[in-house]
C-alpha cells in the first residue's frame, strides 16, 4: 500500500510548499503538484498522472478537499475513478473525509457540496460587484486586445516598432510578435 499525495494551488503566485510538506509528513511516498485552477478537473495533468500512477490498495491524499475538486461532479468523477482502481481517498485537514467508510463518503459528499456552494456564492458576489462598478462607470472591462491590422498599417507607413509600441501602449516584443 502506497500513500500518494496531490497538491494544487490556483495561481502562479501561490506556493505549493505547505501542502507538499504536509503530504510528506503524512507519509506520502510520491507527490504530484500543480498550479492550475480547480474549477474543472480537465487540463490538470498532474491530477491525471496521479490517478494513472496509483494502484489497487494505494491511498490518494490531499490536504483539503477543495485541492482535489471544486465541483461535486468533478469530485465524484475523480473518486469513482479511484474506487474503480481499488484506491482509497483521504483528506488531511478534513480528517473524517475518506472513502473507506460510509460516514467518510457522506462527509465527502457534504463537504463537496459546501465547496461548490461557496464557489457559486463567490462567483455571484463577483458578478454583482462588476455590475455595480459598470453602473458607476468604474468598470471598463477587459483591456482591448491588440489590433494587429493597426500595427501592420503603421509599420507599412514607416513607423518604427518602438514608436508603434509607445503609440499603442504595448511592449515592443508584442509589436514584433504581431508583425511576424
Amino acid at each position: 500500500m502506497t500513500l500518494v499525495g496531490y497538491a494544487r494551488v490556483s495561481s502562479a503566485g501561490q506556493s505549493l510548499e505547505i501542502q507538499e510538506a504536509a503530504l510528506s509528513d503524512a507519509g506520502c511516498e510520491k507527490i504530484f503538484s500543480e498550479k492550475r485552477s480547480g474549477m474543472s478537473a480537465k487540463d490538470r495533468q498532474q491530477l491525471e498522472d496521479a490517478i494513472r500512477y496509483v494502484r489497487d490498495g494505494d491511498t490518494l491524499i490531499v490536504t483539503r478537499l477543495d485541492r482535489l475538486a471544486r465541483s461535486v461532479g468533478d469530485l465524484f468523477t475523480v473518486i469513482e475513478r479511484l474506487q474503480s482502481k481499488g484506491v482509497s481517498f483521504r483528506c488531511l485537514q478534513q480528517s473524517g473525509v475518506d472513502t473507506d467508510s460510509s460516514t467518510g463518503r457522506l462527509m465527502m459528499a457534504i463537504l463537496g457540496a459546501v465547496a461548490a456552494f461557496e464557489a457559486d456564492i463567490r462567483k455571484e458576489r463577483q458578478m454583482e460587484g462588476i455590475a455595480k462598478a459598470k453602473a458607476a462607470g468604474v468598470y471598463k472591462g477587459r483591456k482591448k486586445t491588440i489590433d494587429t491590422k493597426e500595427i501592420i498599417r503603421l509599420h507599412k507607413q514607416g513607423v518604427t516598432p518602438s514608436q508603434i509600441a509607445k503609440k499603442l501602449g504595448i511592449s515592443r516584443a508584442s509589436v514584433y510578435r504581431h508583425l511576424e
